[in-house]
């Protein structure tokens, strides 16, 4: 899930939680949330190989389009979107918004991340944010649009996203890694289009980020906000750590909070944890 900020500076108090079997845990950090001051890259970025390529600024609009389409009936990205003070909005004007919103998203990464695509018509994405990168500065979240979002979501979408969710992220990331926080790589999203599926696309790009950590001996980190992905990412060597909850809807929406530890040179996929 995307880690991006407002020029508001905003806080939170999350509902505390209890401690779940193997160490799993639920909404147990009390979150704030301010505009951090941007730090000089730390990383190299990684070789590009088996396909895989780097999209550009001129490119941010059809990399948005195929996240939008993975991401069309996800709950934590319509989060924002079906709220009660947009009820009297058409389905074309909510998935205009959903775009839109990814174009943001896609732009600011390409601004200060990393964005990553395979296959044929931007078949899958992939947006990472490299250690010691952010864009929690001014000039990002204009330049990207993100300032936008203040006036295209509604009263109710904007407390879900500004004031619980992006907040709870923020705090969780590093109250998950400590003062590895900042010297870690962050899968901040992945998505294929549904015409792309089963090529085994998002496996190089995950991989062309990991093999790069496992060379930096780097933590990486994401958030997942379908049930399904989890056992996909264990098998590239992802952990469970914690499950947030986000709780302004009707229903609870559930993330899974999930960490990669350096695999040392020479165990590779044998040294996973599956």
């Amino acid at each position: 899930m995307a880690k991006t900020i407002s020029p508001i500076a905003l806080s939170f108090d999350a509902p505390k939680g209890t401690l779940k079997p193997a160490n799993l845990q639920v909404n147990d950090v009390r979150t704030s949330f301010r505009i951090l001051k941007q730090k000089t890259a730390a990383a190299t970025l990684p070789p590009l190989a088996d396909g895989v390529r780097v999209v550009t600024a001129a490119e941010y609009k059809e990399a948005a389009f195929c996240l939008a389409e993975a991401f069309a009936e996800d709950d934590v990205s319509r989060y924002f979107i079906d709220v009660p003070d947009r009820e009297h909005w058409s389905e074309e004007e909510k998935w205009a918004l959903h775009v839109e919103i990814f174009e943001y998203v896609v732009y600011a990464h390409i601004l200060k991340g990393l964005v990553t695509t395979i296959g044929d018509d931007y078949g899958a994405v992939a947006l990472w944010m490299p250690p010691g990168q952010n864009m929690d500065d001014l000039w990002t979240i204009l330049r990207s649009g993100m300032w936008r979002l203040n006036y295209r979501l509604s009263g109710e979408g904007k407390r879900r996203f500004f004031t619980e969710f992006l907040p709870l992220l923020h705090d969780v990331k590093h109250a998950t890694l400590g003062e590895r926080d900042d010297d870690s790589w962050y899968l901040v999203y992945i998505g294929t289009k549904p015409s792309a599926r089963g090529k085994g696309h998002c496996r190089k790009l995950i991989e062309h980020v990991t093999k790069q950590a496992d060379r930096e001996g780097r933590v990486v980190y994401l958030e997942s906000s379908n049930e399904a992905n989890p056992p996909i990412y264990r098998k590239f060597g992802f952990e469970d750590r914690r499950k947030l909850v986000l709780q302004r809807a009707e229903k609870n929406i559930e993330l899974d909070i999930m960490v990669r530890e350096p695999v040392s040179e020479g165990k590779g996929e044998a040294g996973m944890k599956k």
